[in-house]
C-alpha cells in the first residue's frame, strides 16, 4: 500500500514520527550481543530486540530488517511490512506507524475506495496513555473494534457532523470535522474502520470522504483542507505500543523464583506493566544502560552538573554521589552544600585580600579615567584652537605686539568659564541669532561681556582672525573696546568692555517706562554725531576699511554719561583695498536694511549710510524702524518719514519733545540729511565722512547758537518707488553687545 504522496503532509508527518530518541550509550557500552546488528537504517536495535536467531529474547521481538526495497532500509515488526519501526527504547515504549482507515464516497453516495486497518500486535499492546482515536469528516462515524487475548473486548469511537466548511476551525478537533476520543487499556489487537450516516451526500462538495486512525497524543493537527484533498489518503501516522517481557509479574520472577529465564541483569529492578501483562527491567537510581544486556552501570553524577546538588565539591560514588567542603570551609558535606561553612580566618583573609584589591583597583580605575578625561579634553581644546585659527591669530598678535601693547588677549576657556560662572543663566545679558552674551569678572576685576556665538564659518576663519586683529587695533572712544578672544571653545568667544547704560533703542523708546523719556535735542544729535563719527573712522580712517553691516539702535550703547559705543560686529566685512564693493548673502535686520544691497547682494560703504540713515530717523521721531502693530503706511518708518516730508507734513512726525525745544530749521536741515541717507541708489546718499561733518557743524550750532553758518538746506527728494516689507528676505537680526544690561548680575 503506498504512503501519501503530498508534500506538504510529507513535512509533517516526518516531524511527527520522530519520537525523542533514548539518551546514547556512554562509550563502550553494548547496546546488542555481539555479532548482532545494531541498527536497521537509522532506527537503533537495541536488545532485547533483534534482527535474526540468536540477537533477540524471543519471536516477539524480531525485527525484519527490509533494505531490498528501501535505501536506507527500513525496520519492520513481526515479519511484517505494513508496521514500520520509527524508534525503540529500552524503557518500554515502541514507535511504529499504521495506515488510516478510509471509507470515500462518489456524488450519487455510493460508497467506494474503502480501507479498514486491522492490526494483531502479539504480546505488544497499543498505549492508552501515549496515543488517542481520531475521525475525520463532516459526515463521519469511526470506530475502534478492541480484542483481549483473541476474545472481542470492546468498541469505541467518535462522530463528527457539520453542515458546512464555514463550521469547521482549523487546531480544533472536538467534533465539527474531527473528533477525538481516548484507548481503553490492554489491548493487543484492534481494528478501524470510518463509515458515514448519509453516504456524505449533503456534503460531498467539500468533504466526499471519512477517516478514522489511532495516533500519537499530540503528533495530529488538524486543518480543514484535510476534508476535500488526499491528506489522509494512504497516510502512516505514529503510535506508541508499549511492550513487555513475559507475561508473569515481578513477585512471580523474582520471589516465587518461578521463571527460570529472569531477563533483569545486574544493578536493575523488576517493574510491573500497568498495560496488558508482564514486567520490564529497569535500572536502579544511580545507574545508567541496558537493563536486559550486562546490567547496568553507575553514572557519575560529579560530570554533569546538572545531576548533582553539591554547591562546593562533588564526589562520585557507586549508584550515588557525596558532597565535601573546599578548603577553608568545615562541615558534614551535604547535598545542597548548607552544612559547610567557612572557617572564621579563612573568611577574615579573604575579605581583608578582596578588600585590598578592590579600593587599589578603584583607586588605579579613577586615576586613569581621570587622566584620560584631562588628556582628552586637552586634546579637544587643542583640536579647537587649530580648527578656529588660534595659531593664525598668535602670529597676528606677536608681530603686532612689537609695535604696540594695546592688542587683543587670547584667553584660556578655563579662564571665562571662572568669569562667567560656568555661563550660568543668571549671567545672560542678551540674546540673539548670532549667539548669547554674558557677563563676566575677570580675575584683574575688570567687568567684561563675553558673547558666545553659535556658529562659525569654517571657511572665513582666516578673515574671522584678520577682523579680530583690527578690531583689536580700534582705539576709538566711540567703539566698544574689543578686549580678547578664546580659541578653545567649539565656536571662538569673544570679550568686550562692559557699557553699563544699556542700548540706544532702550534710551529712546524706554520699553519699561516710556513716560520717563524726556532726551533733549542736544543729546539725541551729540549721540548720532558720535555714532557717525565711528562709522567714518571704520570706512575712512582704519588701516583695513571695515563695513559694519548692521548699524541699528540696539547696536549703539551708552555709557553713564550716555556717550555711543558702536558694538557688535560680528556681521562686519573687512573691505580690500582695492575693492569698493563685495559680493556677499544678504544679511541685516528688517527695517534697516539697505533696499539697493537687498536687490543686488552687492555690499558697499553706502550700506551703512542707510542703516544709520533709519537711526537717525529713530532719534527724530522716536518711533520704532518697524511697527507691525500700526497702520500699513506708517509701518516703515523709513517709507514713512520719507512720505511725511514729501507732504510736507515733517514737524507732525517729530517727537513733540524736540519740536518745542529745538530751532525748526535745524530740525529740517537734519531731517534732510537723513533723506539723503534714505535714497534708494546708494551713489547718490553721502559718505559717512560727509554726514559726520554736518552733524558735527549742526551740534556746534546747538552748542553755540549765536554761531551761524547759514547752510543751504537741501532740495526734499522722494524715494523714487516705496520698497515692499513684506518681501525682504534677509540674514541676521543678531544679538549684540548692547542687549547685554538686560539682566547685569
Amino acid at each position: 500500500m503506498a504512503t501519501c504522496s503530498n508534500p506538504l503532509f510529507k513535512l509533517s508527518q516526518t516531524q511527527l514520527t520522530s519520537p525523542p530518541l533514548p539518551s546514547p550509550p556512554p562509550p563502550g557500552e553494548v547496546e546488542v550481543r555481539p555479532g548482532c546488528q545494531d541498527k536497521c537504517g537509522n532506527v537503533s536495535i537495541p536488545y532485547p530486540f533483534g534482527t535474526k536467531k540468536g540477537c533477540y529474547l524471543n519471536e516477539d521481538f524480531l525485527i525484519t530488517c527490509n533494505g531490498t526495497h528501501y535505501d536506507p532500509p527500513k525496520p519492520f515488526l513481526l515479519n511484517s511490512d505494513s508496521i514500520e519501526v520509527t524508534n525503540i527504547s529500552v524503557h518500554g515504549k515502541l514507535y511504529i506507524t499504521l495506515y488510516t482507515a478510509e471509507q470515500c464516497y462518489n456524488k450519487s453516495g455510493q460508497p467506494i475506495d474503502k480501507f479498514t486497518n486491522s492490526v494483531t500486535l502479539s504480546n505488544f499492546f497499543i498505549s492508552n496513555t501515549d496515543n488517542v482515536f481520531v475521525a475525520v469528516g463532516c459526515d463521519t462515524y469511526g470506530y475502534i473494534m478492541g480484542y483481549k487475548n483473541g476474545k472481542y473486548g470492546y468498541t469505541g469511537g467518535c462522530t463528527t457532523q457539520c453542515g458546512s466548511i464555514d463550521y469547521v476551525a482549523n487546531g480544533s478537533c472536538t467534533g465539527i470535522g474531527c473528533c477525538q476520543t481516548p484507548i481503553a487499556q490492554g489491548l493487543s489487537s484492534f481494528e478501524v474502520s470510518a463509515t458515514s450516516y448519509d453516504n456524505h451526500t449533503d456534503v460531498y462538495s467539500f468533504n466526499p470522504c471519512s477517516f478514522a486512525f489511532v495516533v500519537q497524543e499530540g503528533k495530529f493537527k488538524f486543518f480543514s483542507n484535510m476534508l476535500w484533498s488526499d491528506y489522509l489518503t494512504n497516510t502512516q501516522l505514529p503510535v506508541v505500543l508499549d511492550w513487555s517481557v513475559g507475561t508473569e509479574t515481578c513477585a512471580n520472577v523474582v520471589e516465587k523464583k518461578q521463571v527460570p529465564n529472569y531477563t533483569c541483569q545486574g544493578n536493575t529492578k523488576c517493574h510491573d506493566v500497568e498495560n496488558g501483562s508482564g514486567y520490564r527491567c529497569k535500572c536502579k537510581e544511580g545507574y545508567q544502560g541496558n537493563p536486559y544486556l550486562n546490567g547496568c552501570h553507575d553514572i557519575d553524577e560529579c560530570e554533569v552538573p546538572e545531576l548533582n546538588t553539591c554547591k562546593q565539591k562533588c564526589i562520585n560514588k557507586e549508584g550515588n554521589y557525596t558532597c565535601s567542603c573546599h578548603k577553608g570551609y568545615h562541615g558534614d558535606g551535604r547535598k545542597d552544600g548548607e552544612g559547610c561553612t567557612p572557617d572564621r580566618t579563612f573568611v577574615i583573609q579573604i575579605v581583608v585580600g578582596i578588600s585590598i584589591g578592590l579600593v587599589s583597583l578603584l583607586t588605579c580605575i579613577s586615576w586613569l579615567y581621570l587622566g584620560y578625561k584631562r588628556w582628552k579634553l586637552l586634546k579637544l581644546k587643542e583640536k579647537f584652537f587649530r580648527q578656529n585659527g588660534g595659531i593664525l591669530l598668535q602670529q597676528q598678535l606677536s608681530e603686532r605686539q612689537r609695535s604696540s601693547h594695546d592688542t587683543a588677549k587670547i584667553f584660556t576657556a578655563g579662564e571665562l568659564e571662572k568669569a562667567a560662572k560656568n555661563y550660568h543663566d543668571t549671567r545672560i545679558i542678551g540674546k540673539g541669532g548670532f549667539g548669547t552674551v554674558y557677563k563676566g569678572f575677570l580675575a584683574d576685576g575688570r567687568v567684561v561681556a563675553i558673547k558666545k556665538s553659535k556658529m562659525v564659518d569654517q571657511s572665513q576663519i582666516e578673515q574671522f582672525i584678520n577682523e579680530v586683529v583690527v578690531l583689536s587695533q580700534i582705539n576709538h572712544r566711540n567703539v566698544v573696546k574689543l578686549l580678547g578672544c578664546c580659541f578653545e571653545t567649539e565656536v571662538p568667544l569673544l570679550v568686550y568692555e562692559f557699557v553699563t547704560h544699556g542700548t540706544l533703542f532702550e534710551y529712546i523708546h524706554n520699553t519699561t517706562n516710556s513716560s520717563k523719556f524726556n532726551a533733549p535735542w542736544e543729546i539725541r544729535l551729540r549721540i548720532a554725531t558720535e555714532t557717525a563719527g565711528v562709522l567714518s573712522y571704520l570706512h575712512s580712517a582704519a588701516s583695513v576699511p571695515i563695513i559694519h553691516r548692521d548699524v541699528k539702535s540696539t547696536n549703539i550703547l551708552l555709557d553713564e554719561n550716555l556717550t555711543a559705543k558702536v558694538s557688535d560686529f560680528g556681521a562686519s566685512r573687512l573691505v580690500p583695498l582695492d575693492e569698493a564693493q563685495l559680493s556677499t548673502m544678504v544679511q541685516g535686520t528688517l527695517g534697516y536694511l539697505d533696499p539697493e544691497y537687498l536687490q543686488t547682494s552687492q555690499l558697499t560703504e553706502k550700506s551703512d549710510v542707510y542703516s544709520f540713515g533709519v537711526v537717525l530717523v529713530e532719534l527724530l521721531t522716536r518711533k520704532k524702524a518697524l511697527s507691525f502693530n500700526k497702520p500699513e503706511e506708517e509701518r516703515n518708518l523709513a517709507m514713512y518719514f520719507l512720505s511725511a516730508l514729501k507732504d510736507d507734513r515733517l514737524l507732525q512726525v517729530l517727537d513733540d519733545c524736540i519740536v518745542t525745544e529745538a530751532n525748526v530749521e535745524q530740525l529740517k536741515e537734519v531731517s534732510n540729511l537723513a533723506k539723503r541717507c534714505l535714497r534708494v541708489k546708494g551713489e547718490e546718499r553721502p559718505t559717512m565722512k560727509e554726514v559726520a561733518m554736518e552733524l558735527e557743524g549742526l551740534r556746534r550750532m546747538v552748542m553755540h547758537p549765536w554761531v551761524n553758518d547759514n547752510s543751504n538746506l537741501e532740495e526734499s527728494e522722494c524715494l523714487l518707488g516705496e520698497i515692499s516689507i513684506e518681501t525682504i528676505t534677509y540674514e541676521g537680526g543678531g544679538e549684540s553687545i548692547g542687549d547685554q544690561h538686560k539682566n547685569s548680575v
